[in-house]
């Protein structure tokens, strides 16, 4: 049932940065509706990721509407769930869930996000071969959308190599087999070689957040010919897309997939038609950037 007022938040960590509340509020405040979005910030509460759980059985006592999932506890809510849309169950990692008719339902539009994103602002990028740092819950909704995409061939590289393995056995049952492969990160140098001109990369890990600035690999690994992804939207100028930019890479910000999955995820939970193009721009106003590939 349609109602006028949302309660809905944001569980992980470090996210006091984030831009959920502000584009959820602002595209709720034009649509005539209320809508009041909280942070659960795991680090400001003193809790570790396992507490998910609690949290998710906490704030559907407490009346909320839905939450957002991120870093770390996409793959970590699963278990508390009572339901999963089927790409979500696909994916075995959610991003955000609905409270309805006494459930906890699980979604992921992480993956929509990405894609809407990548197709906007690297429309004639190559894909035949396809780099991707990264296994964790945001690592799985890009790597489906790449091949959704039409990749040819992605190689997931992780610091865990049985999670890089996991991911990439997943996608060759769902995709077909011969279209992902794993790797340790000592094999950069030769993957990302043989990319250029014909690939790129896309990063989906941590670093370079707010909270976890830095490079992800060596800078000198970045040439002409490659494209570079990211997925962190805040700081929506990341260390990797400037050292990248530099090599002369073209580059696709984190901040169209942050603005279409909040878009996707508005319509979860209020059962409202987006303007996905508004909260566009209004991730462009809030963090002060154009938000778009270079």
């Amino acid at each position: 049932m349609l109602k006028d007022s949302y309660l809905v938040g944001l569980i992980g960590s470090g996210i006091g940065p984030s831009l959920s509340p502000a584009l959820h509020e602002r595209e709720a405040g034009r649509q005539g509706l209320r809508c009041l979005y909280r942070l659960l910030d795991l680090d400001a509460i003193g809790v570790p990721p396992e507490a998910v759980g609690e949290l998710v059985r906490a704030a559907r006592l407490l009346g909320f509407d839905g939450l957002n999932i991120t870093h770390p506890c996409k793959r970590l809510v699963v278990e508390h769930l009572d339901a999963l849309d089927p790409r979500a169950e696909a994916l075995g990692a959610v991003n955000t869930v609905v409270f309805e008719d006494g459930r906890a339902v699980g979604h992921n539009t992480d993956v929509t996000g990405f894609a809407a994103a990548f197709a906007r602002g690297l429309p004639d990028a190559p894909l035949e071969r396809v780099v991707q740092l990264g296994a964790g819950g945001a690592g799985a909704a890009v790597a489906h959308a790449a091949l959704t995409l039409g990749a040819g061939r992605i190689t997931v590289v992780d610091a865990l190599p049985e999670r890089a393995a996991e991911l990439a056995a997943d996608l060759d049952r769902t995709f077909g087999a011969g279209r992902a492969a794993a790797a340790t990160p000592d094999r950069l140098p030769e993957l990302l070689a043989a990319a250029v001109g014909n690939g790129g990369l896309v990063h989906a890990t941590p670093t370079g957040m707010a909270a976890h600035p830095g490079l992800p690999l060596p800078a000198e690994l970045l040439r002409p010919g490659l494209w570079v992804a990211e997925v962190v939207y805040r700081p929506l100028e990341t260390d990797l897309l400037r050292a990248a930019r530099a090599a002369g890479c073209a580059t696709l910000d984190g901040g169209g997939m942050a603005a279409f999955q909040a878009a996707d995820a508005f319509r979860l939970f209020t059962g409202r038609e987006p303007d996905s193009t508004r909260m566009l721009a209004d991730l462009t106003e809030l963090t002060g950037t154009v938000a778009a590939s270079r």
